[in-house]
């Protein structure tokens, strides 16, 4: 992996981040909008698990904007935009078929935003993601990249997992495909885990008492998992 410089192993575990934040928020909205039915702000549970105020006049504007707008950091378009502006970066690395997935899915986003049935408009969405992971794993030959790309995705959906509620069973066998992802990191590349924020996870994420306690110690510690140990002079 010495040939990959540490920008672009940043941009690749990005990739997988993005790409992951995308296909979960998806399949969140998709939930989420048949909860709403019947309801004027059935979207309150969702807001929450962000820590996100209520700035909407309604589901319909609520779903729009977690869908289609780009300039929401927390809808689906933004993630999928910073997914696509990492895999141009890395044509060469990820292949040109690769990328040609995530380009597919920026058309099927767009086409939903016009259409009157947005929920049967998304459904391809699913089959497209899946599309680009088979395509991750048949064209990357080089198992250090595909293992950032990888390790990017397993962190997103870890923290996902958790900001979302899911049980503590599934975010645990999320959690251990993490650390094997990061037990299959050289010791020699040049992006590396911060030892002392996945120490903080493990026992974060160790027993459902543990868990119960420490989920904001949880999302912290994936947030700096990366982050390069701190220097004392």
């Amino acid at each position: 992996m010495g040939t990959i410089s540490l920008e672009h192993s940043d941009r690749l575990y990005w990739l997988g981040r993005y790409t992951e934040r995308f296909f979960t928020t998806i399949k969140a909205l998709a939930k989420q909008y048949d909860k709403m039915l019947g309801t004027e702000h059935g979207y309150i549970d969702y807001l929450d698990y962000f820590g996100l105020a209520d700035t909407y006049s309604g589901n319909k504007e609520f779903f729009r904007s977690f869908l289609f707008d780009k300039d929401n950091p927390h809808s689906a378009a933004y993630s999928l935009e910073r997914a696509y502006d990492n895999g141009i970066v890395l044509r060469e690395e990820i292949s040109t078929e690769s990328l040609s997935f995530l380009q597919m899915a920026k058309d099927t986003l767009d086409k939903a935003e016009k259409s009157d049935n947005i929920r049967l408009a998304l459904l391809p969405l699913e089959d497209i993601l899946y599309g680009f992971w088979g395509c991750v794993n048949e064209h990357i030959y080089d198992d250090e990249i595909r293992n950032i790309i990888y390790i990017g995705k397993t962190a997103e959906r870890v923290d996902l997992y958790i900001r979302m509620k899911y049980p503590f069973e599934v975010v645990k066998k999320e959690f251990i495909r993490l650390l094997k992802n990061l037990n299959r990191v050289p010791k020699n590349t040049p992006f590396r885990y911060n030892t002392r924020y996945l120490s903080d996870l493990v026992v974060a994420i160790g027993t459902q008492d543990d868990y119960d306690r420490s989920k904001d110690i949880a999302i912290e510690s994936l947030k700096h998992l990366f982050e390069k140990p701190e220097v004392v002079a």
